[in-house]
């Protein structure tokens, strides 16, 4: 191969790794409770522009380990923006995870780490947009990465949760309805440069992408599709409470203790696709790490090995059952899939979740990770309680990168026809 053709080949190469598209990694078994936190809370990591929150993570090594981190700005698809760090960063990031604090009168030990931003290391973000956090081992090795993303409050987004107009899921699914306007840009080709971002209760694995304005009225951009932005209704999260880590609680059948820690026996819970809705009251997939004999619920919670079983015998079994929720990042690893006992005749798994209160809901998906939402374990309807989440993405003609300039919610308890 001519020297030439083989240095442009390789410049085409490392090009084009550079620009592949940041995709979260899962983190290892020892890594546990990976949570974005503002005003002491687990919140869905969307913050506005210049407010502080934390991410935090327990390894259950305990052994205190040294963590790195790194930030990257990207755009709307997740690929890697073509601006320099210092303009999204101010201060540093490579630096060492400096706040941490070992476990304290628990069975399981580990060790508890907290990320601020702004930081001691003068980390600040300066731009609004889609990045990626990742956290590195002493060797520069990723262990995990987690998305977050920052916004602008420079337009307004109403949004309203409707019933689909298709009469064939009309029981099933749910649709949103949406207008953006914004008293501080004019937009420009909005049909090329805005872009919208749509999910469904903090849920990423849920968006829905590349909506164009259906149409425009002045600087308004209106948003009334059927098909093209439906989400089905799935049900209302089910959940457990251990609190008391040494009592049987809610949802929690018996308590056991013939290992080294806690194990937590969950009633078996019953497929619900062929019953009727019942409102449970949930909080939308997400958790709350809690012990009522402790002062400090961020070591002084434990951890529990948590037994989930699942009656759902109709169930097709070319694809797999996944048990997530917000304590895993939705995750669909092997980590969190069902076993079927053809003893039992039900699906069965064990996970070692730290105590308080969880949501977690059952996950249908194939061997590729497609999670199959319309014949989902527990049904769809349209009356279950989800919160929606509208981001709004702009890229004027002149603009290095793409900014997050507003936010929209909405929440299906007000749904109409």
């Amino acid at each position: 191969m001519p020297k030439f053709l083989y240095t442009s080949f390789v410049f085409l190469f490392i090009f084009t790794l550079a620009k592949a598209q940041e995709k979260e990694i899962e983190p290892p078994y020892n890594i546990k409770t990976v949570s974005f936190v503002q005003n002491g809370s687990n919140v869905v990591p969307i913050f506005e522009l210049g407010a502080s929150f934390e991410i935090q993570f327990d390894d259950l090594f305990g052994n205190e380990a040294n963590y790195y981190f790194e930030i990257t700005h990207c755009d709307y698809n997740w690929k890697p923006s073509d601006i320099p760090k210092t303009d999204y960063l101010r201060g540093f990031d490579g630096q060492r995870i400096t706040e941490y604090i070992n476990s304290f009168n628990t069975l399981q030990v580990y060790s508890h780490y907290k990320l601020s931003f702004p930081n001691q290391f003068a980390t600040q973000l300066r731009l609004s947009g889609n990045y990626m956090l990742k956290i590195l081992n002493e060797d520069k090795e990723v262990v995990f990465s987690r998305k977050f993303i920052l916004y602008e409050d420079q337009c307004t987004v109403a949004a309203q949760v409707k019933r689909s107009r298709n009469l064939s899921n009309i029981d099933y699914k749910q649709n949103l309805d949406f207008s953006i306007v914004s008293n501080s840009i004019t937009f420009q080709v909005p049909t090329q440069n805005v872009k919208v971002l749509l999910f469904q209760n903090g849920n990423f694995n849920t968006g829905i992408k590349n909506i164009a304005p259906q149409y425009t009225i002045g600087n308004q951009l209106v948003y009334k599709y059927d098909a093209e932005t439906q989400f089905w209704g799935g049900n209302e999260f089910l959940y457990f409470e251990n609190k008391d880590i040494r009592a049987a609680n809610n949802n929690v059948g018996r308590i056991g203790s013939n290992n080294d820690i806690y194990n937590a026996y969950l009633y078996t819970n019953q497929a619900r696709g062929n019953q009727i809705y019942t409102l449970y009251q949930d909080v939308n997939g997400n958790f709350v790490v809690k012990n009522i004999n402790g002062s400090n619920n961020e070591i002084e919670a434990d951890y529990a090995w948590v037994y989930f079983t699942l009656s759902a015998p109709a169930f097709r079994m070319n694809k797999d059952i996944y048990i997530t929720g917000m304590f895993n990042n939705y995750s669909l690893s092997p980590e969190y899939k069902m076993d079927y006992n053809t003893d039992k005749a039900v699906f069965e798994k064990a996970i070692m979740i730290k105590q308080g209160f969880t949501n977690f809901q059952y996950t249908v998906a194939d061997r590729k990770g497609v999670i199959d939402y319309e014949n989902a374990i527990d049904g769809n309807f349209y009356q279950t309680e989800n919160e929606y989440t509208i981001l709004v993405y702009y890229k004027e003609n002149t603009d290095r990168y793409q900014r997050v300039i507003g936010k929209g919610n909405a929440n299906s308890i007000n749904i109409v026809n």
